[in-house]
């Protein structure tokens, strides 16, 4: 099977370097060619616009930073929608919106060929050893088709039905990551002010029922300092976006979500859209003075588990 890979950035980057590490037949393009450099150098071909991109692969992946930039490549001039048609697949790994992947799909359908919206979770670490989750929504048909390939690019898979149906699952877990991310930063800030040492504080955090994989991972970037958990506010305050209007559309009267949708807005205008999202936490350093910091932790988080076989989640049924 031909791969087509569009979008190399912090997380398309690394799931791409999965495939082409797993021997992958594997074309690439990036609106920054730079970014695809690496990849030509190592044997992946390069394509000139997506709509040659889906002329030459079975299967094209876009990784793309919002709704709108996924939808530029499907549909401008030279779009992938140029030469999808009958055996093609379109996979969407992107956090997009449910109700664009939706639409999308719907075109790719008229033109004969599959869409799968396919997100991933589990943090950039992970993506850069192939042990990174992944949801995928589409008829098992074409999950079984596909499913070898996604076994290169990540550990845990799971079918989570129709179209549209991984993308909300997606936003789901984003929007929950978000209120944990929140949730550390005030617990720091409390443990620090109320005269704790922070390293004994993370271990107290970790071994307790207050753990959770947010803490384990950007709790250790904000006690390092370097912040850099390879995951911008902007995006952040996309992601819950999109799950605040998941909950609309079903007149769900949520109460947080509002909150941490006003927190990150709040934390743009402060401190920048493109800045590390854990360092919401300088909002709380800010008006306390305190410094969160703390001696022995990571300045990013490496995946120390060793790549293995990815296989396929079957959810708990009667």
């Amino acid at each position: 099977m031909k791969i087509g890979f569009i979008g190399l950035g912090n997380v398309g980057g690394k799931l791409c370097g999965s495939l082409l590490r797993n021997g992958a037949d594997l074309t690439v393009r990036d609106l920054d060619k730079s970014l695809a450099q690496p990849f030509i150098d190592a044997g992946a071909n390069w394509a000139q616009s997506p709509a040659e991109m889906a002329e030459q692969c079975d299967l094209v992946i876009t990784c793309l930073p919002s709704p709108a930039a996924s939808t530029a490549v499907m549909e401008g001039d030279d779009g992938l929608l140029t030469n999808l048609r009958a055996g093609k697949v379109w996979l969407e790994m992107s956090t997009t919106d449910e109700a664009e992947v939706k639409r999308l799909g719907s075109l790719v359908h008229q033109a004969g060929a599959a869409a799968v919206d396919c997100p991933v979770s589990g943090g950039c670490h992970r993506a850069d050893t192939g042990n990174i989750s992944i949801f995928a929504g589409c008829n098992r048909e074409v999950f079984e088709r596909i499913l070898p390939v996604l076994k290169m690019l990540g550990r845990r898979i799971l079918h989570t039905g129709p179209l549209g149906s991984a993308s909300v699952l997606k936003v789901v877990t984003n929007y929950l990551a978000t209120a944990n991310l929140v949730s550390c930063c005030e617990a720091l800030v409390t443990a620090k002010a109320a005269g704790m040492d922070l390293n004994t504080t993370y271990e107290a955090i970790k071994i307790s029922s207050g753990n959770s994989f947010v803490h384990e991972t950007e709790s250790q970037v904000i006690l390092n300092g370097s912040r850099d958990i390879s995951f911008t506010m902007d995006l952040v305050s996309k992601d819950i976006g999109l799950f605040q209007a998941v909950a609309d559309r079903a007149d769900v009267p949520l109460e947080l979500s509002p909150l941490l949708i006003k927190i990150f807005k709040d934390g743009e205008a402060r401190y920048g859209s493109r800045e590390w999202s854990p360092n919401i936490i300088r909002r709380l350093e800010d008006a306390t003075g305190l410094d969160i910091t703390a001696p022995g932790f990571p300045a990013e988080m490496v995946d120390d588990e060793p790549e293995e076989a990815g296989y396929e989640v079957i959810p708990k049924r009667d």
